[in-house]
């Protein structure tokens, strides 16, 4: 089964993609299912009925038309694709409340929990990191991610688990350093049903490791996590289904069975 879970279009900030061409690509590509998952970003974005948003502020979903086309788009396409309603929730400890009436308002079949910054401040153009050590900016973000996951329940699986390794200026911080908080999140994500994302945008990257990194994969094996999802993170036409077949066979070298599926926040495993 050929699928991408994590796919990005107009209703995300940062893409132009049309949603409606994404769909007829990945028709074309011969995806059987695809899960839309625009961002959220709360702390720095601002919902459009937000009484308090500045007039220049950096917009999340317009959840009304984003639903509203996805239940059109999911029917047009019905004979030929399987679309799931997702969202990229991109949490920090201060904004769960937010998302949990996010969560409760709109139907969705699957919600990747993100990290893209800490204290309102992003780790893209390196606000996070300033005047900070390598040591403590990936303990902070690994500390942030054990914090929320203990805390905010109403998702499916973590995306792109060391995101922080994109923007770190130093390199590639040790394993064996952070493993430890690793081992305490992957031990919560197991214990509460949910799982973790493959993020193939480390090629698009060229990353030295998968996201997340072969070390947190088996990792997250040896502690007995089966849920894994697969996904381009793609923003537009290049990169949608990247690699996502060659991944399935890393992880079936690794030992893996399944990847999975959603349908109204339920996994579903398929065979590697």
């Amino acid at each position: 089964m050929k699928t991408d879970y994590h796919l990005h279009t107009e209703f995300s900030d940062d893409s132009t993609y049309p949603i409606e061409q994404l769909v007829q690509d990945a028709i074309d590509m011969g995806l059987e299912e695809i899960c839309i998952t625009d961002h959220v970003d709360y702390g720095i974005k601002y919902d459009r009925d937000d009484p308090d948003r500045p007039e220049d502020a950096v917009l999340n979903v317009d959840y009304p038309r984003y639903f509203e086309q996805l239940e059109t788009l999911k029917n047009k396409y019905k004979e030929q694709i399987t679309i799931r309603k997702g969202l990229e929730f991109g949490i920090q400890t201060h904004t769960i409340g937010q998302f949990e009436k996010l969560y409760e308002t709109w139907p969705l079949d699957f919600v990747l929990l993100s990290i893209h910054q800490v204290d309102n401040k992003e780790f893209w153009n390196q606000d996070y990191q300033k005047e900070k050590s390598q040591e403590e900016y990936n303990t902070g973000y690994y500390n942030e991610l054990l914090a929320l996951v203990r805390t905010f329940k109403h998702y499916s699986v973590l995306a792109h688990m060391d995101m922080i390794v994109r923007y770190d200026p130093n390199g590639t911080y040790p394993f064996e350093k952070v493993k430890p908080i690793i081992e305490k999140i992957l031990r919560q994500v197991i214990a509460d049903g949910k799982g973790i994302e493959v993020n193939t945008s480390s090629f698009q990257y060229r990353l030295n490791d998968l996201t997340p990194s072969r070390d947190i994969l088996r990792l997250y094996k040896e502690l007995g996590g089966t849920i894994i999802t697969i996904g381009s993170d793609a923003h537009q036409h290049n990169y949608v289904a990247n690699q996502i077949e060659a991944v399935k066979q890393e992880l079936k070298e690794m030992g893996f069975e399944h990847f999975y599926t959603f349908d109204r926040m339920q996994p579903i495993p398929h065979r590697l």
